[in-house]
């Protein structure tokens, strides 16, 4: 029987998904989840809830879906110790640390995949079931022929997206919003880069649009022939999303569910109009209806991307024009109402049983077609797209000039958008899930000390197949010739559809088609592997082996089942990823001891995690890049005729539009060349330069080739996350706090002293 799983963002979210029928529910708690800017449970909250919920003869799910830097290993530990405690039915897991963690001290947690490990195929599933793993979520990018096929040739439990937002970008594979500021997707802090409004350089001068911000999944035609695959839950993604939302979609998906069998066309009608209330962007069922991969290639792009769909969810209200400090009487009419009308958060961890009084404040909203009355759910999003809280409005006041003044949460500010979610005839209040009184449930996180993980002793000769030197990585062949003159010590070649063909079909031993031996050559495999091509990709794989090609870059779990059983060497790449040893000790026990850093990482945490000169010398540094900030699995639409593009802030990137899907880059380059000497004398003697989906130009080279040589800076290039890590939302709270405390002395004697900013970019 498939099982419907509900998200729950807060409490009254958990409370319409149990009363609409879910089965099962998912949530974070306040660290190591992948929806940090939601509300989340507190430790008591969700004690009471796991007790109800199971109560209820209903499952819980924990995510613990991001990766985790090695200075946060210990924190993660006593994480896990928490949650072994508690027990809920399951963990929703990206990172291998977590994985390795559970496997030697929590082998009692059951563990599922998140779609953040981009599982696309069977090959991956049967990778993480040998690792004791029970479930995999499985990509959003695969079609109905796919899932059949992947639910066909595994044991493990397969979970699918059913409703909800889309990412644009390949499962588990962007960097767009790290990239720009350090917030990344794979931490939890997405600012939805992608949705943001673009500049395009058309023919004829410039062009505006929503360019990659994606259309809503909705798959509920689907469910019949889904559920008769066999597929193990449905998953309704939300967890940022009003209680009304989640209770809607959850009885929609229920109906059909339970009434398909004997009404299949008039089940779909129903919970079609019980979707109807959904005010969110226009919808796509994505990969499904494609007779081949290659048709979904050429024509996904067309369903699921609209240049004029704005960015944000619901109807747009307009812009937060004034404020003002909410009265005392505007106060307590708030919190009258929280405890009398239907039940549902401002994003806090607050509900109709609290005592303490609502953080509120009055907002003139302008630029909208419609004023939002008492009992209507709205969502704020701010203008530097730092955050996004739903809210329901709970007092309306009309000045002396006609003006209608709306509470909204503190925190927010002039020029932020407002948008509606549900109105107040859409409400339905549901019965209280976790315990009215919370105060016998007192367990949290101790103090537990994580043991020592030491990392496996390089034997001698063990890899002298990864020498140390200058990696120079390309995407075809005519790139390699020109980077001879770099005289790496080896060339990564990219398999891609161009360099499969030209390697399988081109070149003889008399004239062979590369100025590199197959001892010089590593050939990188790409990270997205989809159940559709895994079959030529496996017989492209087998040819390259009994060619000689020996060494390869694996960025997919499907890489390692594809490979572990013959005689080559693998590389961890950079979509592995390794951000703390217990994820280099997972893949250890997968016999991978050389990695390539992931791009996101910082110098810190790299450090950090390869402590001595026998650990780094396993480690191959990106020094040069053009990262691809996120990949789309399809050609862009044939009215995107542009290249370039760029940002309100006039940042500029561009797009590569392929057979092997789109790509998106920054305009100017990753650079660390400058510090390349610095990095030696620490150890780190395995650099690259890489490349890829990048067209080399002579000109280009020459003038790379005199920085390198020179140690300087590149003009105008990035340094990524290298300096700086990644956003720390603790850190800057700490800042904050200082500058108050600063402030206040300021206040007091004069003084004109000003902290530090702890963070530049």
């Amino acid at each position: 029987m498939t099982e419907l799983l509900a998200p729950a963002g807060n409490i009254e979210a958990l409370d319409a998904a149990i009363g609409e029928g879910a089965d099962a529910v998912y949530l974070g708690l306040k660290s190591f989840n992948a929806r940090l800017r939601s509300s989340n449970f507190a430790w008591s909250q969700f004690e009471g809830a796991v007790q109800n919920v199971h109560r209820l003869g209903k499952k819980i799910y924990v995510t613990v879906n991001t990766v985790c830097e090695e200075s946060e290993t210990e924190r993660l530990y006593r994480f896990l110790s928490y949650l072994d405690k508690i027990r809920p039915d399951g963990l929703i897991v990206q990172d291998f640390g977590v994985i390795r963690m559970c496997q030697e001290f929590f082998p009692n947690l059951e563990l599922h995949a998140s779609t953040q490990m981009n599982v696309s195929s069977a090959a991956a599933a049967n990778e993480l079931c040998r690792q004791g793993l029970k479930r995999v979520v499985l990509a959003r990018e695969l079609g109905l022929d796919e899932i059949r096929s992947v639910k066909s040739s595994t044991n493990a439990q397969l979970e699918i997206f059913v409703h909800g937002a889309l990412c644009v970008s390949e499962s588990g594979l962007c960097l767009f919003s790290s990239y720009l500021g350090g917030k990344s997707a794979n931490r939890g802090m997405c600012t939805q880069a992608c949705r943001r409004y673009y500049n395009a350089e058309v023919p004829g001068g410039e062009q505006q649009g929503y360019y990659f911000s994606p259309c809503d999944l909705q798959l509920i035609d689907h469910v019949p022939e889904l559920m008769q695959i066999g597929v193990d839950s449905f998953k309704i993604e939300g967890r940022m999303k009003s209680a009304e939302y989640v209770g809607a979609v959850t009885a929609a998906y229920r109906y059909v569910m339970d009434h398909w069998e004997s009404d299949r066309k008039g089940a779909i009608a129903e919970g079609k109009r019980i979707l109807s209330t959904d005010f969110a962007r226009s919808k796509t069922d994505y990969w499904y209806g494609f007779d081949t991969e290659e048709k979904g290639v050429d024509e996904a792009g067309q369903k699921i991307l609209n240049p004029s769909q704005a960015g944000g969810t619901g109807i747009y209200l307009g812009k937060i024009t004034d404020l003002r400090e909410a009265s005392e009487s505007e106060i307590n009419e708030s919190q009258r109402f929280a405890k009398s009308g239907p039940a549902q958060t401002d994003g806090n961890q607050t509900s109709p049983a609290d005592s303490e009084k609502p953080a509120i404040q009055m907002a003139l909203i302008t630029g909208g077609s419609y004023d939002p009355d008492p009992g209507d759910s709205i969502r704020l999003h701010r203008h530097d797209d730092t955050g996004r809280v739903s809210h329901k409005v709970r007092v309306v006041k009309t000045d002396a000039k006609g003006r209608r003044w709306v509470d909204i949460p503190l925190g927010f500010t002039r020029s932020d958008e407002v948008y509606l979610l549900q109105t107040k005839s859409m409400s339905k209040r549901y019965k209280r899930v976790i315990p009215q009184d919370l105060s016998r449930f007192r367990r949290q996180p101790g103090g537990e000390r994580l043991p020592i993980l030491d990392l496996t002793p390089v034997e001698k000769n063990e890899l002298k197949w990864f020498p140390e030197g200058l990696y120079i990585a390309v995407s075809t062949v005519a790139d390699a010739h020109l980077v001879q003159t770099m005289h790496p010590v080896r060339v990564i070649l990219e398999l891609n559809n161009e360099t499969s063909f030209d390697l399988l079909h081109k070149g003889t031993p008399e004239k062979p088609l590369l100025p590199f031996s197959k001892k010089m050559t590593i050939i990188s495999l790409d990270p997205f592997v989809p159940e559709g091509g895994m079959s030529h990709l496996q017989e492209t794989v087998n040819k390259l082996v009994e060619m000689g090609y020996q060494t390869f870059i694996v960025n997919n779990l499907a890489h390692i089942n594809m490979l572990k059983s013959k005689k080559v060497n693998m590389i961890a790449g950079p979509f592995l990823y390794t951000f703390n040893k217990w994820a280099v000790s997972f893949l250890e026990n997968e016999d991978i001891m050389a990695i390539q850093m992931p791009y996101e990482n910082s110098e810190r945490n790299l450090s950090n995690t390869f402590k001595t000169a026998m650990e780094r010398s396993r480690v191959l540094i990106p020094v040069f890049a053009y990262p691809t900030l996120f990949r789309m699995r399809f050609k862009l639409p044939k009215d995107y005729d542009f290249t370039f593009f760029s940002d309100k802030e006039g940042m500029g990137f561009k797009v590569n539009s392929t057979p092997d899907g789109s790509f998106v880059m920054p305009e100017y380059p990753f650079s660390i060349i400058d510090k390349m000497s610095s990095l030696e004398s620490k150890g780190w003697n395995h650099l690259l330069i890489d490349f890829s989906k990048t067209k080399v130009q002579k000109g280009d080279l020459k003038n790379l080739i005199a920085l390198i040589q020179s140690r300087k800076v590149i003009e105008g290039s990035s340094r990524f996350n290298w300096k700086d890590g990644f956003y720390n939302p603790e850190k800057i709270e700490a800042f904050k706090a200082l500058s108050e405390k600063n402030a206040a002395e300021q206040k007091k004697t004069g003084s004109r002293s000003k902290p530090k900013n702890t963070r530049k970019r």
